[in-house]
């Protein structure tokens, strides 16, 4: 008796008996699973009902030139062989340049019937010429390609739905799926057609980093090569999620794959559906992760957040409302644990919608309203304009904590190629195994601020030390920029 035959009704079984526990005469009750996420006895007819809905997409591009062409050897001078060789490539030469189809396949299903709107990853049908979706059926439809997203690997096409009956499916709320839950992947893994395979929910909120709004389901239902676009069920049927990426070296399934969350991929198909491209909201600002060790620096009792590094020029915040290391930890009434949390969920807000941001400044918490632009429109603009006046300082160079440092005069400007719109001090040398080094302070860097507060000389960055040593503070937050401007924040040891 083979191990699938027997599985099913061997857990069965295991379930009844766990229903009821007698220990020593006492019976305790051991909760069971809902009916709608226990495992099922078989997902014959889920399956059933599913396949029909999902196509296999097959592309072709025409290219010239081929890929496994082979270069010409180095043969040393005067060998006998050359012009064997002269003769052989230069007969290739044209071969080589000649038009040539190329095609691949991949997955996608059908969420609207009546409109033939079908859902892939953009990956699977990037730079093709022509695309088309293959039913269950065997019947065969030409696919024009709606709207596309890179930064999520979605893309939106559209078939005529007049030609043949369609069948879609919905999706669901993949906010719901925990850790242990059932699910169902359907695709064409390897080119095989429509194959059918089961698992659970591995994991939730994976960043593999991969894009800037990963927070993928990782799941063990075995994907393979060619089940790219295809979708991820729940056990009622629903869509929530859309296969997109595996980890594998030997490319084949070893249960770790991952899938974009139908949250995710809702909002951005509905934009790909209205306007054939996103539309973003955009906060304009540059971020980074506030460690325990910035925590500490500002004051806050936990690292959580992101920690504002720059602010870009004419975005939305460029009033003042937000500035250099503020930390955000909520947005639109969302609290921000990580980092990674924001981008995702500024991109999901509608373009031109008036927000509350919750903000750490100096210790203090506040909240100010934001009106979001459009990121796709500010993804061009300058970079960040740094700034920092002060008064002359009583020292031209100084050394603190592993680093000597300088005015930032017009020699410094050229030794170290820094652009004119940067201002602070200049850091000339870093020590050899010291707190900066460690942090990948190098020289050329310019330190603009401390602990929040604006530096233009040596002197002045050394009374800001002074003072947070005072304060008992166990690490410098330092907000850097680099030649041309870009800025960072780093934290130095003190002791």
């Amino acid at each position: 008796m083979s191990l699938t035959r027997v599985w099913p009704s061997l857990r069965t079984s295991l379930i009844a008996a766990a229903a009821a526990v007698s220990v020593a005469g006492v019976t305790m009750s051991v909760p069971q699973a809902s009916a709608q996420n226990a495992g099922p006895a078989s997902v014959a007819d889920l399956a059933d009902g599913l396949i029909g809905a999902v196509v296999n997409i097959s592309t072709s591009q025409t290219t010239r030139g081929g890929r496994d062409a082979v270069p010409m050897p180095k043969l040393p001078e005067g060998s006998p062989f050359q012009d064997f060789f002269d003769e052989f490539f230069r007969n290739r030469e044209g071969q080589d340049n000649r038009p040539r189809k190329v095609q691949s396949l991949g997955s996608g299903f059908v969420i609207d019937a009546e409109e033939g709107i079908i859902v892939t990853n953009n990956h699977v049908i990037a730079d093709a010429d022509e695309i088309e979706a293959n039913f269950s059926d065997g019947s065969k439809l030409k696919a024009e390609l709606i709207g596309r997203d890179t930064k999520t690997d979605l893309a939106i096409l559209k078939v005529d739905p007049t030609k043949k009956k369609l069948t879609a499916v919905p999706f669901g709320d993949s906010d719901k799926m925990r850790v242990g839950d059932w699910v169902l992947a359907i695709g064409n893994p390897f080119g095989l057609g429509g194959s059918v395979s089961i698992g659970i929910v591995s994991a939730n909120n994976r960043d593999i980093n991969s894009g800037p709004y990963d927070d993928y389901i990782q799941t063990d239902a075995a994907i393979n090569r060619g089940n790219s676009g295809g979708p991820l069920f729940n056990m009622a049927g629903e869509v929530i999620g859309i296969n997109t990426a595996i980890i594998s070296p030997s490319g084949g399934s070893i249960g770790i794959g991952f899938s974009i969350p139908a949250k995710l991929a809702v909002n951005v198909i509905d934009q790909l559906r209205e306007f054939g491209e996103t539309r973003r909201g955009w906060l304009g600002v540059r971020i980074q992760p506030v460690t325990d060790d910035i925590a500490e620096s500002l004051g806050m009792a936990t690292a959580k957040g992101a920690l504002v590094a720059g602010i870009v020029k004419d975005g939305p915040v460029d009033n003042g409302s937000i500035q250099p290391g503020d930390v955000i930890v909520k947005f639109d009434g969302q609290d921000i644990i990580d980092m990674r949390d924001l981008p995702r969920i500024v991109a999901e807000s509608p373009v031109g919608k008036a927000v509350d941001v919750v903000i750490v400044r100096k210790g203090k918490e506040s909240t100010v309203e934001v009106t979001l632009g459009r990121l796709e429109d500010g993804e061009q603009l300058a970079s960040a304009e740094t700034g920092g006046e002060g008064d002359d300082g009583t020292v031209a160079t100084a050394t603190v904590l592993g680093m000597t440092i300088a005015e930032l005069d017009d020699p410094a400007r050229q030794r170290f190629e820094i652009s004119e719109d940067v201002s602070g001090v200049v850091v000339t040398e870093v020590a050899p195994d010291s707190a900066a080094m460690e942090k990948g302070i190098a020289a050329g860097d310019v330190i603009t601020e401390i602990a929040q507060e604006s530096v233009s000389t040596p002197q002045q960055v050394m009374d800001r030390i002074a003072a947070l040593k005072e304060q008992g503070r166990k690490n410098a937050l330092l907000m850097l920029a680099s030649k041309n401007g870009e800025l960072r924040f780093v934290t130095v040891r003190m002791n």
